[in-house]
């Protein structure tokens, strides 16, 4: 009963800090409020998904919290799903690489890849973590309500797949609202398949520990008390 009991918490942890349910990016209190204009003239610089890499980082800036919302709708299809893609994450704890999986989950290797050659991830935090569970990145605000601005649809998992050490997967709101947070599962955890799973890490687990052990608070004890960021992630493509 106990073990239900704690799963049950961390469940709902996981679906609150998920993608935003407001594409405005003022949802989140004050501190997601006070985002709102900056978001507004980021998308209007960037316009929707399509806009250039050149865009992105004009309309973001140093400063990730001005990329929330920037864009109206999901990217396009881009990559090829016949191809190999591998992402390496460059963090302020060390380095990680990871195979995606674009045969098993397309659009959302895609819209992976699209952030991430848009610059998108760069300086964005690891919001929350807790150790032996998952650590959680991919929110411009750090707040764990941010995102790009436009939510798409999950994607069915592969009956072989769990939520294993090292696996990539897509934070939520609910169903069919991922948007840019993702999470990097750090132990074996049994989770229903609820979260879209796009990839595992092949390299780096030592990072994956050394950012599951940043010391936290919080009510919930997943806050770190000190800044672990994403500092760039790259796109091999074969």
């Amino acid at each position: 009963m106990r073990l239900r009991l704690i799963l049950l918490v961390l469940l709902l942890g996981l679906a609150a800090c998920g993608s935003p349910t407001n594409n405005t990016g003022t949802t989140g209190g004050d501190h997601g409020a006070s985002h709102g204009a900056a978001a507004e003239a980021s998308a209007a610089t960037a316009g929707n998904a399509g806009a250039s890499g050149a865009a992105s980082r004009a309309a973001g800036g140093n400063d990730p919290a001005t990329r929330n919302g920037m864009y109206s709708t999901a990217p396009e299809m881009q990559i090829d799903a016949s191809k190999s893609y591998t992402a390496t994450i460059e963090t302020s704890k060390g380095t990680m690489r990871a195979e995606l999986f674009a045969n098993e989950a397309p659009k959302t290797v895609n819209n992976f890849v699209f952030l991430a050659r848009e610059n998108y991830y760069q300086n964005v935090p690891f919001h929350r973590i807790i150790k032996n569970f998952m650590v959680q990145t991919g929110d411009p605000t750090g707040t764990g309500t941010g995102g790009p601005g436009y939510e798409f649809a999950d994607e069915p998992i592969a009956a072989e797949r769990s939520y294993e050490r090292g696996t990539l997967a897509m934070a939520n709101a609910g169903p069919n609202t991922n948007g840019s947070q993702f999470f990097i599962v750090h132990q074996d955890y049994p989770l229903p398949k609820n979260y879209t799973i796009f990839g595992k890490l092949t390299d780096g687990l030592e990072t994956l520990d050394a950012i599951a052990n940043t010391p936290t608070t919080g009510a919930e004890g997943s806050t770190p008390t000190e800044e672990v960021l994403i500092t760039n992630v790259t796109i091999e493509e074969k």
